[in-house]
């Protein structure tokens, strides 16, 4: 009668001696990301650590949210739409994923946070500086919120540049004029420091893109694309929004915010009015 296999030993071919070798821990630098949670309470409160890592892990999201959109938008402007398309296709995954963690820090009630929310002083999640280069690569741009940064002169350097640069929108107009589609040259030559107004001559052109799929297809999909992200974001920020209301109420947030009155009026910003304002011309 044969022996019944150990289920729970370990296949010979799996390595064991990995010194002098690239390892898992060694390739993330787990040693390094997993001493960055250092609570400021004290005694450290239990929920703190909640609190750290939901934000840590929201930086990291973004930090692969600005790679991709980077990505998108140099291909678009090198007239390369299908590897852009990919990137912001992904971006959506991106936000899905900032999206759910809300739902883990929600579960730090009032009580809770208030036993270490006064160890923050004025630290705040308005002052994160990718969160703000996603509002600029967006088309969010606004230069007084460069100044948040002067402690930081690094980042500040780079956000400004961000500001100074063009938007994602404005790559995917700069795309459409070089494709022949008629874009008001004032939308083309404006100052892309400052945040895309609503232009009613550009309507027409994106109307034009919808009511001929065929012949656009990837100026077509773009603008999909571009529906997806701006509605993702817009659950993201009413679910920031809740969040914040279900665990401070109404009190001003620690970065000196109004808290949720501030997070109410991000959910009228939009980043591609264009594109939503045609939903109302097709079919008419």
């Amino acid at each position: 009668m044969s022996e019944t296999p150990n289920l729970r030993s370990v296949e010979q071919g799996i390595h064991r001696d990995l010194r002098d070798e690239l390892s898992y821990g060694g390739y993330l630098q787990l040693d390094r990301l997993l001493d960055a949670q250092h609570p400021v309470s004290e005694p450290p409160h239990h929920d703190e650590l909640l609190f750290i890592i939901a934000h840590q892990t929201s930086e990291l999201w973004f930090k692969l949210l600005i790679h991709e959109v980077r990505h998108a938008m140099a291909r678009i402007a090198a007239d390369d739409l299908r590897p852009a398309l990919k990137s912001l296709a992904r971006v959506k995954h991106i936000q899905r994923q900032l999206f759910e963690q809300w739902a883990v820090l929600a579960t730090l009630t009032p009580s809770e946070y208030a036993q270490f929310r006064d160890s923050l002083g004025h630290s705040s999640g308005f002052q994160s500086a990718q969160y703000r280069t996603v509002e600029f690569l967006l088309g969010n741009k606004n230069a007084e919120m460069v100044e948040v940064f002067a402690h930081d002169p690094e980042a500040q350097a780079a956000l400004a540049r961000t500001l100074h640069g063009p938007s994602l929108y404005d790559e995917f107009l700069r795309f459409l004029a070089r494709a022949g589609h008629p874009v008001p040259a004032e939308v083309l030559s404006r100052d892309v420091s400052l945040p895309h107004e609503f232009s009613p001559d550009l309507v027409p052109v994106i109307r034009a893109v919808y009511e001929h799929p065929e012949q656009h297809w990837a100026a077509y999909e773009t603008c999909e694309e571009l529906v997806d992200i701006e509605e993702s974001f817009q659950m993201w920020r009413f679910r920031h929004l809740k969040t914040v209301s279900r665990i401070i109420g109404f009190k001003p947030g620690t970065g000196g915010s109004s808290g949720v009155p501030f997070l109410r009026a991000a959910l009228d910003l939009t980043f591609f009015p264009e594109i939503l304002a045609v939903r109302t011309e097709i079919g008419s």
